[in-house]
């Protein structure tokens, strides 16, 4: 730890440190899915994969219930799309019932070219991306877009009681850093707000255990998971 002329304790230096570039839309194409920018052809599709009637429980922990129409959804994603803090994605998996078709979202925001910083948010997997490696390869390819800008931190964070996302944070490599109490009031409930980070440090180790995982070769003929995702 290095210390100032008055004997304070002050953070390692950033050697040669510039702002990073926003990260602008752009299609991140992996072996299990394609990751594209969000566009209206896709709400259909989306709302096929997410809007049924059993998937009202999908909805519980985001910021508005189901939508019970394509209307309805159309709205809510056009006030994504006309966020100029978001980068919203459509999730298009390239194998499987969905194969081909939208079946998921999720967002850049929090974006801080200046400090290096950047959250997925917002992610929403239908039931035909949920536990699919198409799943796990569309996250994976958003943080390494991040890291490969040079952006030095990539934040989860989820409702503290949302434990399917705390257990994808984990299994992704998040680091899990503290909860934020009473953060925010959700569909009218209280919320707070578990926070996760992977660091540029550690996105090297990380990145290596997702491209292990998502090998082809760590799955059988029915594509059944060899050995679990781990660092």
């Amino acid at each position: 730890m290095e210390t100032n002329e008055h004997g304070q304790r002050i953070g390692a230096p950033v050697p040669d440190w510039e702002p990073r570039p926003w990260p602008d839309p752009v299609v991140l194409a992996g072996r299990y899915v394609t990751v594209e920018p969000l566009g209206s052809a896709r709400y259909a599709e989306l709302f096929a994969a997410t809007c049924g009637e059993a998937d009202a429980d999908l909805w519980t922990y985001r910021p508005i219930p189901k939508p019970r129409t394509l209307p309805e959804l159309w709205m809510h994603l056009a006030a994504h799309l006309d966020d100029p803090g978001l980068e919203t994605f459509a999730l298009v998996p390239l194998e499987g019932e969905a194969a081909g078709t939208a079946a998921g979202i999720a967002s850049y925001t929090r974006i801080e070219p200046r400090h290096g910083q950047v959250e997925v948010a917002g992610v929403l997997f239908g039931r035909a991306l949920q536990r699919t490696r198409a799943a796990t390869e569309a996250i994976h390819l958003l943080m390494r877009h991040a890291f490969d800008l040079g952006y030095r931190r990539f934040e989860w964070k989820c409702d503290s009681l949302n434990e399917p996302s705390r257990r994808a944070a984990q299994r992704l490599g998040f680091v899990e850093e503290g909860r934020f109490r009473n953060h925010m009031v959700t569909q009218g409930r209280n919320r707070d707000t578990d926070w996760f980070s992977v660091t540029d440090a550690e996105w090297p180790a990380v990145r290596a255990a997702h491209e292990r995982w998502l090998d082809p070769a760590n799955f059988d003929a029915a594509g059944v998971q060899r050995s679990p995702l781990s660092r």
